[in-house]
């Protein structure tokens, strides 16, 4: 089983920047696709990014050019950089493991685990 550990939530001012790394224990997870999710308050959780085992990736078409999701396999961490934060970006931000070897534009049905979640806030 494998735990993910989100962090780098915080409050922020509109148009910064913000990096938030997951880190993951357990078991590696060099394989599985991962990804983030977000939810606001009084919305349903978002999938936003997601990358596979080729470090191939998929983005919400609204984060697209903003979000950059990443891996570091050394590490057992997944990355999500937010780029020109805006109050629309103010949410929960999880993480998520999903199934091995299966490519990142698949779907969010395709993930079985989240962390507990980091809090971005965005000042205007």
């Amino acid at each position: 089983q494998v735990q993910l550990v989100e962090s780098g939530g915080g409050l922020v001012q509109t148009g910064d920047s913000l990096r938030l790394p997951c880190a993951a224990t357990g078991r590696s997870i060099d394989t599985n696709l991962m990804g983030w999710f977000r939810q606001a308050p009084g919305k349903e959780r978002e999938s936003v990014a997601a990358i596979d085992w080729r470090d191939n990736t998929s983005y919400l078409d609204s984060v697209t050019g903003r979000f950059t999701i990443s891996r570091d396999n050394f590490k057992n961490t997944l990355y999500l950089k937010i780029n020109s934060q805006n109050p629309e970006d103010a949410a929960v931000y999880y993480c998520a493991v999903g199934a091995k070897w299966t490519p990142a534009d698949f779907g969010s049905s395709y993930f079985d685990s989240w962390g507990k979640g980091t809090k971005v806030t965005v000042s205007s």
